[in-house]
């Protein structure tokens, strides 16, 4: 029996590229121009292409605009965030509380004006974290008891808004309102950053 012949492969199809037209051409090298390299060689000038166009007219071409890339903005370094207040643990306090923790400084702000308090209160602190104490007592006084209301205990409600501004957060931890023993609602115990070594 013969055997069938060999059913021939179909010929491959020719990968030819599409010569540009003068048009495309003329396009091309005004981009072409615009575009600068990412190496500082020159492309090789064509002789052959440069001999056949010289009898063609010269089709002028109007430079295509490459716009610029839009400006990316820097975005501004972010701050470092202050963490925020903790309160003073209920171990803590009730050592405090108990004369078993002992308050490793004090600062007693009665009778001063808001801005005197103020700079004594950050100059404290400033020194009580760079000593490495850890607790420390402020006492603010609990106002005079026959003013008006709005008038009594300005220390007292202005410490607290104080000691939670960014200044004071480098240096302050946490604060609660300390124990009978140690003034009550006139005065705060204040926990301690710890300078970074």
């Amino acid at each position: 029996m013969k055997r069938p012949a060999p059913i021939p492969d179909p010929p491959a199809p020719s990968r030819r590229r599409r010569a540009l037209s003068e048009e495309e051409r003329v396009l091309w090298e005004s981009v072409a121009k615009q575009v600068k390299p990412l190496r500082k060689k020159p492309a090789p000038v064509k002789a052959h292409a440069a001999s056949h166009d010289a009898g063609r007219p010269q089709i002028a071409a109007k430079p295509v605009p490459i716009k610029p890339a839009a400006a990316v903005k820097a975005a501004p370094a972010p701050r470092p965030q202050m963490p925020p207040l903790a309160p003073i643990g209920r171990r803590d306090r009730a050592k405090l509380s108990r004369g078993k923790q002992e308050i490793d400084a004090r600062l007693d702000l009665h009778g001063m004006t808001q801005t005197r308090a103020h700079r004594m209160l950050f100059a404290f602190l400033q020194r009580a974290h760079g000593d490495g104490l850890t607790f420390v007592l402020v006492i603010t006084g609990k106002g005079k008891v026959g003013g008006p209301e709005s008038e009594r205990g300005v220390l007292r409600r202005q410490v607290p808004e104080w000691l939670s501004l960014p200044e004071f957060r480098s240096l302050v931890v946490g604060f609660e309102q300390a124990h009978v023993g140690h003034g009550g609602e006139g005065a705060l115990y204040v926990r301690v950053r710890r300078a970074r070594a």
